[in-house]
Formats: C-alpha cells, structure tokens, sequence
C-alpha cells in the first residue's frame, strides 16, 4: 500500500464494509486524544497537517481510482472530526469528554446532512473537494458544540 493510500483511508478504516466514514472519524480518536495530551498549539498543528496531508493523499487516491471522491478515503473525516473536536472544546482547552462526543456526533449528523455551503464546496477540485465538506462540517459542528458546552 502506498503512502497516499495509507493516509486517505486513514491506515484502513475507509475499507470497512459498514459504515467507512463513521469507521474513519472513529478511527481519529486516538490522534485526538494524543494530539489533546500535547497541547493547544500541537493539536491545531497536528489538524492542519492531517488536513494538507488530506488534500494531496485523496487528490492521489481518486486519480488512482477514477473516481471523484472515492468512499474508501476517510482522511476528510478525520479533519473534520478533529476541527470539530478541537473548536466543540472552545480555546481554552477544557478537554470535555462530553462536548467532545457533542462535537463528534454534529460533525456525523452535518457530514451526512451537507445543509447548504456544507454540499457546494464539494464542487471544488479534486482532493480540496473531497476535504472542504468535512472541513466546514467540522467547523460547524465544533461552533455549535462550544456554544451548548455550558450546558451539557
């Protein structure tokens, strides 16, 4: 398997039969967690690598395949999932294990949904296509999530 593979469908979650997106945003948890014990600055450093690394590694995979945007890559989960992780636990970093399964569970339901600008950026080129949804479904998701964080 080849490096752009490996990272489009995050180390193999994006072949699983069921479900390969919400395998894939499962699969981040582990970084999420390791990238949280590190830090503010490395945890939004870690997401901006996983989200270039995103863009060029499903660029390559959907060339390969010959396909727009191929199911088995789940490397924009991954993104959006710790965007929405990374904004649900708001700038201070409280780390709430409960705002953060708010977040991930808001970046499912808007991945899925695609309400409005969520489903337009999918018409941009290749791998920036295949990322932008996830990426502003993971905003959306982590804005939300730190705004009810009071409350849950």
């Amino acid at each position: 398997m080849n490096l752009a593979r490996l990272v489009a469908t995050w180390f193999g979650c994006g072949y699983s039969k069921i479900a390969p997106g919400t395998v894939g945003t499962l699969g981040t948890l582990p970084l999420a967690y390791v990238l949280h014990t590190l830090g503010l600055v490395p945890y939004w450093c870690g997401t901006l690598a996983v989200t270039a690394l995103g863009v060029w590694a499903s660029t390559r995979v959907a060339d390969e395949l010959g396909v727009e945007d191929p199911q088995c890559v789940v490397v924009d989960e991954v993104s959006g999932t710790l965007i929405a992780i990374g904004l649900g636990s708001g700038l201070a970093w409280r780390g709430d294990v409960v705002v953060a399964l708010v977040a991930v569970a808001l970046f499912r339901l808007f991945d899925i949904w695609k309400p409005g600008p969520i489903d337009s950026v999918q018409s941009l080129p290749k791998g920036w296509g295949i990322m932008a949804d996830d990426v502003l479904a993971g905003i959306a998701a982590g804005l939300i999530a730190d705004a009810v964080s009071p409350w849950v």
